[in-house]
């Protein structure tokens, strides 16, 4: 009776933990989700006390540019008429620094922040070193001479009077860190005495002069602390709602993210949107495909073949013309007017005859296409290649005489890509704390009700076999009582005396 006591509560005891587990998991099932997301917007705020705060502030993982130059091999030729010929020089690597200063919040539910960034030359990942001399075209050179292509002809005598005087060319051999960081050029005085607030700057000039040491203009961002459907959505740049660079509002207008952090709980239809300072617009990446990095899934998104194409291709394009061939984007409206353009490497993703106007390119995807990888759930990047070309249309005009008779031809000058993937402590505590653990309580739910179900299943076996035993011992009971009616009747039947005419009758027989 004792162990039959014990085991009843053992049941009872197995039952009630089965009950407590598929509650919690149905309860999980229910809750879990909600839970998660509000994690999710509780640390990917602009907010100080939020967990990527830190990594929005002062991005915490090497991040890289790498400079590629096409040197010019025959510019004589050039200068005669002939075909460009380029040979790449490079990769001139620089590890970058970045981080946010004069951080304001707002109360509109903004913040205003300025972007400090310096770069450190790394010698044991280049090929060269910044002493290196490549030979170039003059911007400078042909900046000047296509201000004043459409001006009277005494004027463009006066100009190339002037760039001789100056000594002057059309092409010109620089180090790696002059026509990067800048070099003293007398053009650049000249420019800004007979041509004024035609040029960005003065004394030196140098492709990324601007940028190094030095702050960006002020970016403000949605935090998403109030509103969260505009989180990291860029507000205003320089204090404005649109740039005045293009011919369209369409094409003007500033949106998207500040190019570093994007909006959660991205899906498959989902686009990267951005603004970009150094291409003066917005541009807009798709998704590709569904990835992994170190574990953590993700969602690759690249450039549509439309980014760069020509309002002919393209035509919501139009207002960034006026466009040569589609894949390139004329930007010398903000930059000095200077003819140049924006392009993907190589002219990849091009109209083919660009590339084949300049001898020496070989555009591929896998070398030339950009790419970020983003975590979906919140919308950072974990690994990303930004890869952009910088060109000059040159041509010879007429009064120039340092242009020659140079063919018209859009010539590569570099092309840089930006690389960085989180890695180290950063990202175990990305893949802790916004992979692992929601993965956890995800697969804990389903799993505590299984178990929950596979308890409960255990009285109810208990509890139906029990009633077969005492079925079957009734059963057995009864059957027992019957044959032993059965033979006590029998037996008296024999012991009764049988009626004497039966008796006589069996005599006679």
């Amino acid at each position: 009776m004792g162990g039959r006591s014990k085991t009843l509560a053992a049941v009872a005891v197995v039952g009630a933990t089965g009950l407590l587990c598929a509650v919690l998991g149905a309860v999980m099932i229910a809750v879990v989700p909600s839970l998660i997301k509000q994690q999710v917007l509780k640390n990917v705020r602009v907010d100080p006390s939020s967990l990527s705060f830190d990594m929005w502030k002062e991005i915490p993982v090497p991040f890289y540019m790498s400079v590629y130059f096409f040197e010019v091999v025959n510019p004589e030729e050039i200068l005669k008429g002939g075909q460009p010929r380029v040979r790449e020089r490079g990769p001139y690597v620089y590890r970058e620094f970045r981080h946010k200063v004069n951080i304001t919040f707002n109360d509109n539910d903004t913040v205003s922040f300025r972007e400090h960034r310096r770069y450190h030359f790394q010698p044991e990942k280049s090929r060269g070193s910044e002493s290196d001399y490549i030979v170039l075209p003059n911007i400078m050179v042909m900046a000047a001479a296509a201000m004043v292509e459409h001006r009277p002809m005494s004027l463009r005598l006066l100009v190339t009077l002037a760039l001789t005087t100056l000594g002057e060319r059309a092409f010109m051999n620089r180090t790696v860190g002059e026509v990067m960081w800048g070099y003293e050029d007398p053009l650049v005085d000249f420019m800004d005495k007979y041509f004024p607030n035609t040029i960005p700057f003065k004394g030196k000039f140098g492709l990324f002069a601007q940028m190094n040491n030095s702050d960006s203009e002020i970016f403000t961002v949605f935090t998403g602390m109030k509103n969260l459907s505009r989180i990291h959505q860029v507000d205003r740049w320089k204090g404005l709602s649109q740039v005045s660079y293009w011919h369209s509002d369409q094409c003007n207008m500033i949106n998207g993210t500040s190019g570093q952090m994007w909006p959660p709980f991205m899906t498959p239809e989902s686009s990267l949107e951005f603004y970009s300072p150094e291409a003066c617009r917005s541009m807009k990446l798709v998704f590709h495909e569904v990835a992994e990095f170190q574990g953590i899934p993700t969602y690759r998104f690249v450039a549509p073949s439309t980014l760069f194409a020509n309002g002919t291709v393209y035509p919501p394009n139009e207002g960034f013309c006026p466009c040569l061939e589609s894949g390139i984007q004329n930007v010398s409206t903000c930059s000095f007017n200077a003819p140049l353009f924006l392009s993907h490497p190589h002219f990849y993703n091009a109209d083919p005859v660009l590339a084949e106007r300049v001898l020496g390119l070989h555009p591929n995807a896998q070398e030339h296409a950009l790419f970020l990888d983003i975590h979906p759930v919140t919308g950072i990047p974990m690994n990303c290649s930004v890869k952009l070309q910088l060109s000059l249309y040159i041509k010879s005009i007429r009064g120039i005489g340092q242009t020659g008779k140079i063919q018209p031809v859009v010539l590569p000058l570099l092309w840089f890509g930006q690389s960085g993937a989180m890695e180290g402590e950063t990202l175990h505590t990305f893949y802790m704390q916004l992979v692992l653990m929601p993965k956890i309580l995800h697969y804990a739910q389903y799993v505590l009700l299984a178990l929950g179900g596979a308890l409960l299943l255990i009285p109810v076996v208990y509890q139906v076999r029990s009633q077969d035993k005492c079925f079957l011992f009734w059963s057995g009971s009864k059957k027992g009582s019957k044959d032993k009616e059965a033979m006590q009747a029998y037996s008296e039947s024999l012991m009764t005396s049988p009626p004497r005419g039966a008796v006589l009758q069996e005599a006679r027989l």
